[in-house]
């Protein structure tokens, strides 16, 4: 695998999901670069606007196994990871695995489930593996999340607990369609393809042993300068510092911007990372690990905010950023 070659196949995911999902590219594209590093992504916004949509295309264009869970007040733990089950024939318990065992899981309104539930994905999301009654598994490579979410305000749904909100590599908004030639696109693409569900004529792009060559080639071929490891460093910090800020990004999220900006890299054609591969995800990679102090949220004040700020405040670094 060479960056030429990785460039090309994701040109022909990103063109083959775009054929079905009408809808914002660059939304397709970030969500290509947190599946290169097996980065969560958490869609949140309005129903009806495509959000499974999207992550069934993805799952069909990069030819891994799908499974897609719809959360519901009454899910149970076990309904996500499985559970053991007594054969009386064999006198032995048969574990039957729950569609956690997947390669791309798709978490339908993930919020709609109590936290007890939710809780059961935390494992897997971060460590890639499940415990089952005292069996822990591994779960297969690749493995990411992509889960949808409603906006807090609707009835009838829980907020997601800060740590597992801090396991989501991306948080992103679909939005509504930006022109009225956007509107008129969709409109006109579900008459030709005369059914609700375009992603079942759709065929594999790449395949699993393909995607994992492009994930090593992210982590280990895509090099990034010292000067940028600490602009990456500094940004996190300053937005921890902010005076409205109760608690800001974790570790965890800097190495999550820098691996994706790694994959950003990649899939610009590069095989190293700039300033503006930081820039282009930070507020979706840190924005949602920002909490803040109450006096300040009541304001109107967003995670959003902070991070803009710390952009805004953190220098840049200058300079030839190829590996020496």
């Amino acid at each position: 695998m060479d960056v030429e070659r990785l460039y090309a196949i994701s040109k022909d995911v990103l063109d083959s999901i775009s054929e079905v999902y009408i809808g914002n590219r660059g939304v397709v594209r970030k969500t290509l670069a947190a599946a290169l590093v097996n980065g969560n992504v958490l869609f949140e916004d309005h129903p009806g606007l495509g959000k499974t949509l999207l992550a069934k295309a993805f799952g069909k264009a990069l030819g891994l196994e799908y499974r897609r869970i719809q959360f519901t007040p009454d899910l149970l733990p076990a309904d996500i990871i499985g559970t053991k089950v007594w054969r009386q024939n064999t006198g032995t318990f048969e574990l039957v695995r729950g569609p956690v065992f997947t390669n791309v899981l798709l978490a339908d309104e993930i919020n709609r489930a109590p936290p007890k539930t939710q809780s059961a994905l935390l494992e897997a999301m971060e460590e890639r593996q499940v415990t089952v009654e005292g069996d822990t598994l591994k779960l297969d490579e690749p493995f990411f999340v992509m889960a949808t979410q409603n906006p807090l305000e609707f009835e009838g749904t829980y907020p997601l607990p800060e740590a597992q909100l801090d396991r989501f590599a991306l948080k992103m908004s679909v939005g509504y369609p930006g022109t009225l030639e956007d509107e008129v696109a969709i409109l006109e693409a579900r008459l030709k393809w005369a059914k609700d569900d375009p992603t079942t004529d759709m065929r594999p792009v790449t395949d699993r042993k393909t995607f994992l060559e492009m994930q090593a080639f992210v982590e280990h071929s895509v090099y990034i300068h010292p000067d940028v490891i600490r602009y990456i460093a500094e940004l996190v910090r300053n937005a921890r510092g902010d005076e409205r800020v109760e608690a800001g990004p974790s570790p965890r999220g800097a190495l999550t911007l820098l691996k994706i900006s790694k994959a950003n890299a990649a899939l610009s054609g590069r095989d190293f990372v700039i300033p503006d591969d930081v820039k282009e995800y930070a507020l979706d990679a840190l924005a949602h690990r920002v909490v803040l102090k109450p006096e300040h949220a009541f304001e109107g004040v967003r995670g959003e905010d902070v991070i803009r700020d710390a952009l805004n405040k953190t220098p840049v670094p200058k300079g030839e950023m190829r590996e020496e």
